[in-house]
């Protein structure tokens, strides 16, 4: 157990996605492995339900909906993945969503959302707090509240990520995992840890949104202001408090990673593993590429987080950073 999140709760999660989600494959280069010295292992999350990873925990947390719940319906807050994910398994399950999304997000994510049947009003993420927001519209409409992360339903979904992946792939050496709220770190690490003890966790943020880096060093959460990064799932301004708790006791590292980095991630993992991400899922990645020697000779499992990047938004980021 991890404060109060255990391996018993993944693998009850785990039995509850089973046929509702995708068991994602896992990508390998030999090209890629060569470039980096290391043998290296990608979850690939971007081809999950609605794109990303975040399906995992938001249909975990919705379906445990009691029946009054449902009539009342969810809201959640999200620059994207998250709200895509509310949204789709709100219509799964057979309740109704309201996302906050804020005014610049992705013109493809909020168009995803709201293809999913969900309701969107937006916010301006530099001068508003999406929490109060979200808890005012909660008490509002009598609607439950679905977290990005700071719940553990939410955690146990996504740590399904790396069960599978440690199922497929054996005697992995390291574990890199993107860094928002803490969310998945807390229970892919959770899961991790319970099939292979001796497992290196390294969680990877921008690093213009360092605040699990800092917080760790602190041995208290520490609030950034919102970060200017092309990573929008990682905008972030300060760990989840029940996620710190958990990876305060189980995070070896944290790598930071600049935009040009995860630019390069992208264009590598598209041209080389064929497999297209979103900056947020290409963080992780970076950090590999980025610096090579910190991981060589080891086997390294990669979370791809997501892929929801629109080919104009993909293009745009190639012809800005790619010399």
């Amino acid at each position: 157990m991890t404060n109060g999140l255990t391996f018993d709760d993944i693998r009850a999660a785990a039995a509850r996605l089973d046929g509702v989600a995708h068991h994602t494959p896992v990508v390998t280069s030999h090209a890629i492995d060569g470039l980096v010295g290391a043998s290296v292992f990608g979850k690939a999350e971007n081809l999950q339900r609605a794109g990303a990873f975040k399906f995992r925990g938001a249909y975990n947390r919705i379906s445990h909906l009691s029946p009054d719940e449902r009539e009342r319906g969810v809201c959640a807050w999200s620059s994207g993945n998250h709200a895509q994910a509310v949204a789709l398994a709100a219509r799964v399950v057979g309740t109704s969503a309201v996302i906050l999304m804020p005014e610049d997000a992705p013109a493809s994510k909020r168009a995803a959302t709201e293809g999913y049947g969900a309701d969107v009003r937006t916010y301006d993420r530099y001068r508003e707090n999406r929490e109060e927001l979200a808890a005012a519209l909660a008490a509002e409409t009598g609607r439950v509240a679905v977290p990005p992360y700071d719940d553990h339903r939410i955690m146990a979904g996504q740590g399904t990520a790396a069960l599978e992946l440690l199922q497929d792939v054996s005697d992995l050496d390291t574990l890199l995992v993107p860094m928002s709220g803490g969310g998945l770190m807390a229970g892919c690490g959770v899961a991790a840890r319970a099939l292979n003890p001796r497992i290196e966790l390294v969680g990877v943020e921008p690093a213009a949104g360092n605040d699990t880096k800092q917080s760790l060093v602190a041995g208290e959460r520490i609030r950034i202001a919102v970060p200017r990064t092309i990573a929008d799932g990682l905008q972030v301004e300060i760990p989840g408090e029940l996620t710190f708790e958990i990876n305060r006791r189980q995070v070896d590292d944290v790598c930071l990673v600049d935009d040009e980095q995860i630019v390069a991630a992208m264009q590598l993992l598209f041209e080389r593993a064929k497999t297209v991400v979103e900056p947020s899922g290409a963080t992780a990645f970076a950090a590999l590429l980025s610096d090579p020697s910190r991981f060589a000779g080891r086997r390294v499992g990669v979370l791809l987080s997501g892929g929801n990047v629109g080919t104009a938004q993909f293009s745009d980021l190639m012809q800005t950073y790619v010399n």
